[in-house]
């Protein structure tokens, strides 16, 4: 049976699109979408939009309820999932009790006091048996093998790792408070603010997971992260550099494809990674207005996740961009646009932008500044989180932003006249 691309993309937010995901994993997934439902923040412009969205997600799970091939917990969490959507449209309404509610019961102990289906592979013995975080990183890391890039998974290994030796022969089952202050203490020793987050937050990780899934039955992790002085590593380039970096670009020749993959850095915003992989194909025309689409579809592309897929507006004129020229030189490119190997395309084009800077090599700005920079520009526009980040393919952890990337509900003309008010007054 084929099942349509909103019934799956309406499975897979809920991982149920996982054949190997038992009862636990459905369980802990249920609840990270309904308390991101419940604590994110909804701006008055957004309110009827997310209404509508959870209006589409409430269809395609009744479909899937009656299509898909699922097991006993698979229907199981689908209709707790499809609870959690009308419980979150009535949040939009301003009642919070639904989702309170859910979120309550999923928390409490299951019928007859324990959790049902837990694996032998899963198990960490008995109640009084110890476990250390190293054990538990183990269990959780086999969990999400397979389901995230290799470059993910390595950052997690990674992550893990350090906290383990850190941790050492620690008993989590019985860990206090001070054993978790303690470990932010031995984190922060010679490392920057940012590095000591993203450790922090892979704590959280899979601290939250192992309580979920009856591996412990407290966790005291929470409220440890630095709230100030924990800015990216990468500075945004000023407006005065964002506009010598494309004086320098547009003084290139209409062949040099440094030319246009500044140009895109700085319009789209686009990770380097994501240009890179760039086809001809990839730049279409919808309706009035030219993208650049960035997608999977090819074999051997690979994006940071699943909300990376997107499609971005390029506005003409920004900086004195041309977009006949820019569709010229695509016109000449079939196949690839950027034919280089990849460190032939890396590094020349980081090299390209700083030089007309005067920047050294290692510096705190890079090409990735400028996805920064098109970061503060939109919100400096006072441009919607939710279209912000359809534009730039981040994930903001919410449910309502999982369902924008996952059918991409943001109208590209939406997108971009929202580029085009960010770019305003450089536009010409």
């Amino acid at each position: 049976m084929t099942l349509s691309q909103d019934i799956l993309q309406a499975l897979a937010i809920f991982h149920l699109d996982r054949p190997e995901a038992d009862w636990p994993i459905l369980k802990e997934r249920l609840l990270e979408i309904a308390h991101d439902a419940l604590s994110g923040a909804n701006s008055d412009d957004c309110l009827s939009a997310y209404d509508m969205i959870y209006d589409d997600l409430s269809v395609s799970l009744a479909q899937a309820a009656a299509k898909a091939p699922l097991n006993v917990d698979q229907h199981r969490a689908l209709d707790i999932g499809r609870e959690i959507v009308k419980a979150a449209q009535a949040r939009l309404k301003g009642n919070t009790k639904p989702l309170m509610g859910v979120i309550e019961r999923l928390e409490g102990p299951e019928p007859g006091g324990t959790l049902p289906h837990v694996s032998a592979s899963l198990s960490v013995g008995a109640p009084t048996d110890p476990i250390t975080f190293e054990a538990l990183a183990e269990l959780f890391i086999s969990e999400r093998r397979g389901n995230v890039e290799g470059s993910t998974l390595r950052a997690i290994q990674s992550n893990c790792r350090t906290l383990s030796s850190l941790l050492g022969d620690l008993d989590i089952k019985s860990h206090t408070r001070g054993d978790m202050v303690a470990l932010k203490e031995k984190i922060a020793e010679g490392r920057k603010p940012l590095t000591i987050n993203k450790l922090l937050t892979q704590l959280s990780t899979v601290m939250d997971w192992a309580k979920n899934n009856g591996h412990i039955e407290r966790a005291f992790d929470k409220g440890l992260k630095i709230e100030r002085g924990a800015e990216s590593e990468r500075k945004p380039f000023s407006e005065d550099q964002v506009a010598t970096i494309m004086a320098y670009a547009n003084g290139l020749p209409a062949d040099d494809w440094k030319r246009w993959a500044l140009s895109l850095g700085v319009l789209t915003g686009a990770r380097i990674g994501e240009l890179y992989q760039l086809t001809q194909a990839d730049v279409k025309q919808i309706g009035e207005v030219t993208v650049i689409d960035i997608n999977k579809d090819e074999q051997g592309k690979t994006l940071k996740n699943d909300f990376s897929v997107r499609q971005v507006p390029l506005v003409d004129g920004v900086h004195g961009f041309s977009l006949g020229a820019f569709l010229e030189w695509v016109a000449g490119e079939p196949g690839k646009l950027f034919k280089a190997k990849a460190h032939y395309f890396n590094k020349p084009l980081n090299d390209a932008l700083r030089e007309p800077l005067g920047l050294a090599a290692g510096s705190d700005q890079s090409f990735h500044s400028l996805r920064h920079s098109l970061s503060g520009l939109l919100k400096a526009a006072a441009t919607p989180e939710v279209i912000a980040q359809s534009i730039t393919g981040h994930s903001s952890g919410n449910i309502t932003y999982d369902l924008y990337a996952g059918s991409q509900r943001v109208p590209v003309d939406t997108l971009h006249a929202a580029l085009r008010n960010a770019f305003e007054a450089v536009i010409r």
